[in-house]
């Protein structure tokens, strides 16, 4: 029987070593099993601190962390990372092989995966995010985006059930972020995945399911991507900028012309004004 909650936070609570300050303050929230959730906050909101947790990169001094039931301690630490993959803001810091085949393998070498079943490992992922033809390439000399879809092919071929994009999409210009968040769409139609994005860009909250937004170690509201931009001033007073589609959609209540539905994407406006147009 699949576990209701794939992982779970207990009054969690997180402090850094010579800080004042806690990062993260009882903080409790649940992640269901092939549920794409985004966690977004301002700057030392505790939204990183909460994806090193995730993956045991960090332990908290307060309250219990499970993954599928299984909590997050030392003796499970490498049972959890088996099932938890994580893609940082830097691709350049989860390099270790001088070619792209040899960084994708490499994870699969670590876990003793049969050969002939680590080349199928290897041909999907790189398939799945459109570098097979960059094998023999070395991944420093790829741009930006090429660096983090290898990251990203890397962390798929060892197949976790969960997936963390830790800021993975910071470094890039817009079209490389919307490209990568496809490619993790793309992935999650294809198999059974987890996704955690970890941002303070409410552009990829779009392709979440659901949105959990901190502030100053808190849990300051959970909800839809449209509940979420609902919040509008309330996001601004915690320092989070709406994307510019809520903003426009804001500006025009004001003079006048309420639309039925929040907008989420430039077609939902569209769809919006369209409508709004034929009724008159």
């Amino acid at each position: 029987m699949e576990p209701r909650h794939y992982i779970e936070f207990q009054d969690v609570s997180f402090q850094y070593p010579n800080s004042e300050d806690w990062a993260l303050k009882g903080v409790s929230f649940h992640i269901k099993p092939n549920e794409w959730v985004a966690i977004i906050g301002h700057n030392g909101s505790g939204k990183s601190t909460i994806a090193k947790l995730m993956n045991g990169l960090l332990s908290p001094q307060q309250g219990t962390i499970h993954v599928q039931e299984l909590p997050i301690n030392q003796e499970t630490i490498w049972d959890v990372r088996k099932k938890v993959g994580m893609v940082f803001q830097n691709p350049d810091n989860q390099f270790v092989g001088t070619t792209v085949i040899d960084d994708v393998a490499f994870g699969l070498e670590n876990h003793g995966i049969p050969r002939e079943d680590m080349q199928k490992r290897i041909s999907y992922s790189l398939k799945a995010v459109n570098m097979e033809e960059y094998v023999n390439h070395e991944p420093h000399n790829l741009s930006g985006g090429q660096k983090q879809r290898v990251a990203i092919a890397s962390v798929l071929a060892v197949e976790p059930e969960l997936i963390i994009l830790d800021e993975a999409t910071a470094m890039l210009d817009p079209k490389g972020r919307n490209s990568i968040m496809n490619t993790v769409h793309q992935v999650r139609q294809d198999r059974d995945v987890s996704v955690v994005t970890i941002t303070h860009d409410l552009n990829e909250v779009l392709f979440a399911d659901r949105v959990i937004v901190m502030n100053e170690g808190n849990v300051w509201f959970e909800g839809t991507p449209r509940e979420v931009f609902q919040k509008h001033d309330e996001l601004q007073a915690i320092g989070l900028d709406t994307p510019f589609v809520t903003q426009l959609s804001r500006h025009l209540n004001k003079l006048g012309i309420s639309l039925h539905k929040e907008p989420l994407t430039h077609k939902d406006l569209m769809d919006e004004l369209w409508t709004l147009h034929s009724t008159r």
